[in-house]
């Protein structure tokens, strides 16, 4: 612990407290110490945990100030050029690079387990033709769940995983080898096309985990499928970027879940759904429709004038954490040149650069820290690849996985952790009297709707309406 400290005050009740600085924060129970008027304890009130740290964590570092993002240690940068989404999952969730003989058992046991059972596949196929995948994912991996009942630490007598490594790693094997598996079906039933089982790691041309997704996604009647190299490990370095970014919401969602006891199938779902909202792993998607929206090049200036005028929103830009440029957008940057290489050159990708360098030469966006982030360039590559815009999520699921799972082990294994349950500050009424159904007056706001709907009845035939509700008009 810090020698430092810090000494607030209440000058009406004369109580003082010194409360230790660990890291740069203090602990949020000490200023129950200080005693108020009321006799109550003082709170602090943070609406977003915008200022406010729930646990430690060794898994991912991100330096906001500099625009640096590590995985265990390792810069981000290094990961993407040297390793794989594979490799990088096994760093994050067992805290440390793979030897050989590690790494080989772990892609063995993720192609095993890449296998859904026909229940799951038969549930999957009554979804409406128009099913959004993501919202198909969801349910599936909440379902994946009870297929696995001594998962559940619900169950009486279960005590799992506080005490056998070997069940966490199992259910770590079964999500992270699927969830590939039941995303390339949601996107097969989404283009109504017949499911692909994921390719036998022991068959004559074995595909690794990345290419295995591809083969899911595309093929069709090929004997010897093999996707393009250049897509394969672009893909594999944006899922490598995606994998983890420190208690995002998605994450906090998971850590949430979690502490309460719950199985890491039902946490893994709940954090996918937190992943679906357009302010989170939907903001990609945002991104295409805002550049398709602009049209063309000519019309950038008047954008970012509407921007500047709050009678327009840029999505992709700016970042809670990063006061400068996002690093993992660096790096997609790069990417997307790779993949245009490949599937030719996008005219949004055009809109995108010229959009990103006013956007930069401008004091407005400069002044607020407004720069470029993850979002901005990964739909331009997944729509490269031809993937429908409902999908993106998807494919920020599939990665995230990853990091939703490194910290359901940290979680479990924190002496620390608590079922979360945050204070409010009530605002509502109080004390007020119950009045019976029949002495009830109705609002001036029922009054009037019932006015401006009385015609409206009429003509659809509705002839009773409350004598009473009548008299006041």
């Amino acid at each position: 612990m810090s020698s430092e400290s810090i000494s607030v005050s209440c000058p009406s009740t004369n109580s003082k407290i010194n409360i230790p600085v660990y890291r740069n924060f203090i602990s949020a129970s000490e200023l129950k110490k200080l005693k108020l008027k009321d006799g109550s304890g003082l709170g602090s009130y943070d609406p977003g945990y915008v200022n406010t740290a729930c646990c430690t964590s060794a898994i991912s570092h991100i330096d906001g100030e500099k625009g640096k993002l590590t995985y265990r240690g390792y810069a981000i940068e290094e990961l993407v050029e040297k390793s794989t989404f594979v490799e990088v999952s096994y760093l994050l969730i067992y805290g440390k690079l793979p030897e050989k003989m590690q790494l080989e058992l772990w892609m063995k046991g993720l192609a095993k387990h890449s296998f859904i059972h026909n229940n799951l596949g038969t549930l999957m196929s009554q979804f409406r033709h128009n099913a959004h995948p993501c919202g198909m994912l969801i349910s599936s991996m909440a379902a994946l769940g009870t297929f696995y009942p001594e998962a559940n630490p619900a169950l009486e007598g279960l005590d799992l995983f506080t005490s056998s490594s070997k069940a966490r790693d199992r259910q770590i094997l079964r999500i992270l080898g699927k969830v590939p598996t039941i995303a390339a079906q949601a996107y097969r039933h989404r283009i109504g096309r017949p499911y692909n089982m994921p390719m036998k790691h022991n068959s004559l041309h074995p595909l690794n985990y990345t290419e295995n997704f591809f083969y899911m996604l595309d093929h069709l009647t090929e004997n010897h499928y093999q996707p393009h190299p250049t897509l394969v490990k672009a893909l594999d370095k944006i899922w490598i970027i995606h994998a983890e970014h420190g208690l995002n919401c998605s994450t906090a969602t998971l850590r949430q879940l979690t502490s309460t006891g719950v199985d890491p199938y039902s946490a893994v779902a709940g954090s996918a759904v937190a992943l679906y909202g357009s302010l989170h792993g939907g903001a990609n998607e945002a991104v295409l429709r805002m550049l398709e929206s602009i049209k063309s090049i000519e019309n950038i200036p008047k954008f970012i004038q509407n921007v500047k005028e709050k009678k327009a929103k840029i999505f992709g830009f700016g970042h809670r954490v990063y006061k400068t440029y996002d690093p993992r957008a660096n790096i997609l940057k790069k990417v997307a040149y790779e993949v245009f290489e490949v599937t030719g050159t996008s005219p949004l990708l055009k809109l995108a650069l010229e959009l990103e360098r006013l956007a930069l030469s401008d004091d407005y966006f400069i002044e607020r820290h407004l720069y470029p982030n993850v979002d901005f360039y990964s739909g331009l590559i997944y729509s490269a690849m031809q993937l429908p815009t409902d999908m993106f999520p998807v494919m920020f699921t599939i990665a995230r996985t990853a990091g939703w799972l490194a910290h359901w082990v940290e979680c479990l294994n924190d002496k620390e952790s608590k079922i979360y349950r945050p204070r409010q500050i009530y605002v509502g009424e109080r004390n007020l009297k119950y009045i019976p159904l029949a002495d009830r007056q109705p609002s001036e706001g029922t009054l009037k709707a019932i006015e401006s709907g009385f015609e409206r009845r009429r003509d659809l035939g509705i002839s009773w309406i409350d004598p009473r509700l009548i008299a006041k008009l």
